[in-house]
């Protein structure tokens, strides 16, 4: 049985305490901590260092195609994470990352990130009915922020492809902030194929927006997102599109 482990710590890292503790993929697979979330192929959960605070995200399984051809689901999330922070978005910083294969065939893997102190998932906030919501003011300035997120990734041909409020973390202050996490999904695409997939990133956002703002909120994040002072046909056009996204599926 051929087995071949790749492992990184990143350059921050290096030579501190973390990377001792997170010096191989094994070791971090012997660590232990209260799980926050957890599907058929993965866990999270914090863990603590001195006075800085991470998550670890281990993958214990993987499946589909890609897992057969080196960019299997924790590869992508990585790879995804770390694009983000060389564009220079707001992003949870990459800390240690790696996969461990069987011939060709990922078996297992780790990606650990900074925690994000002070904030909430957009999503959470929503649930919560958070009065923030009803200060316009508040609503327009993280409006700006997740459309710059959206804009940059979009221009750069790339699509979250679960662009939900659930994965953009925001610290509920009077001045938020807005951070990208959790992306295994999310690659380049082309046209003609680019537009219906920025369309569906858009209409993931609009999913839970609808029920959080008004209207005109919602039409002014578009008109953010575009950098347009007025409604063009273009964009009234992408806007009926966002809206008919996901008709009959919800």
């Amino acid at each position: 049985m051929l087995l071949t482990t790749e492992w990184t710590i990143t350059d921050e890292w290096k030579n501190t305490p973390e990377a001792e503790i997170f010096s191989s993929l094994k070791k971090v697979f012997e660590l232990e901590g209260r799980i926050v979330a957890a599907d058929s192929e993965s866990c999270v959960f914090p863990f603590k260092v001195g006075d800085r605070r991470y998550y670890v995200k281990r993958y214990h399984a993987t499946k589909g195609l890609r897992s057969y051809l080196g960019w299997s689901r924790i590869k992508v999330e990585w790879e995804n994470q770390l694009y983000f922070l060389k564009l220079g978005l707001p992003a949870a910083k990459v800390v240690a990352y790696g996969q461990e294969r069987i011939f060709s065939k990922t078996q297992r893997g780790v990606l650990i990130t900074e925690a994000l102190e002070g904030t909430i998932d957009l999503a959470e906030l929503a649930r919560n009915g958070s009065p923030l919501f009803r200060d316009r003011k508040w609503v327009k300035k993280i409006s700006c922020k997740v459309a710059h997120i959206a804009r940059t990734l979009h221009r750069n041909s790339f699509v979250h492809n679960d662009f939900k409020w659930r994965n953009i973390l925001i610290t509920p202050t009077s001045e938020p902030e807005a951070f990208l996490i959790d992306c295994p999904a999310g690659q380049k695409w082309h046209p003609p194929f680019l537009e219906y997939r920025i369309v569906k990133d858009l209409a993931c956002l609009d999913k839970v927006a609808k029920y959080q703002l008004t209207r005109t909120q919602r039409l002014r994040f578009l008109l953010e997102y575009h950098q347009s002072n007025s409604l063009t046909p273009e964009i009234k056009q992408q806007a009926r599109k966002v809206v008919r996204f996901f008709e009959g599926r919800e």
